[in-house]
């Protein structure tokens, strides 16, 4: 067990080391948590609409419930059957107690959408802000690597020139001051 609990924790450690080194990888990897992240919220949220949807039709049924039961309460109650009417009035009690826990539950629902809403609307700001410093760091990159392009292919052209010494100008002027130099430097030493 110690064994696989140290060779996750080294894969975990080179994998942050490699993602801290390549800070583009990173951003992509941020980037990609925080669109699942964004799409596990959205369905969460369609969920919730969905529960809420139920409780609406749960609540409207009670309601058409109530509304029955209270009638025969009225009707038993006129026709001198209080046996009945107080049966009727104990079941409108009931489905008001049990309308009033779905509508509850109805407001819990809606609080949980509201807040999930505003967690896809936060998570939705970062990964744009994400992607944004993705970009930039990209840009940076590419931008990076035409400069080393740019000063490999610059070193490689002056290179050449030194290959073809009559086509730099300033290569023949040197080769002529150090031709010149080693002249006066013979003709010292010929003179002693």
């Amino acid at each position: 067990m110690g064994l696989f609990e140290d060779l996750n924790r080294f894969l975990e450690n080179r994998l942050d080391e490699f993602l801290r080194n390549n800070p583009h990888l990173e951003l992509q990897a941020l980037e990609e948590q925080l669109r699942e992240q964004e799409e596990d919220t959205l369905k969460l949220i369609a969920d919730l609409q969905l529960q809420q949807k139920r409780l609406q039709d749960e609540i409207l049924a009670v309601a058409q419930d109530i509304q029955r039961w209270h009638e025969r309460m009225n009707k038993a109650q006129s026709k001198g059957r209080p046996d009945l009417a107080q049966a009727a009035q104990q079941r409108e009690a009931t489905l008001l107690h049990q309308g009033n826990q779905l509508w509850g539950k109805m407001e819990g629902v809606k609080q949980r959408i509201a807040q999930t809403k505003e967690l896809q609307h936060q998570i939705q700001t970062r990964r744009n802000e994400v992607h944004v410093k993705a970009r930039e760091v990209e840009a940076a990159r590419a931008q990076a690597q035409a400069q080393s392009q740019w000063q490999t292919s610059a070193w490689n052209q002056s290179s050449n020139y030194n290959i073809g010494a009559g086509a730099d100008p300033l290569e023949a002027q040197f080769q002529r001051w150090e031709t010149d130099e080693e002249l006066d430097q013979m003709k010292r030493n010929m003179g002693r």
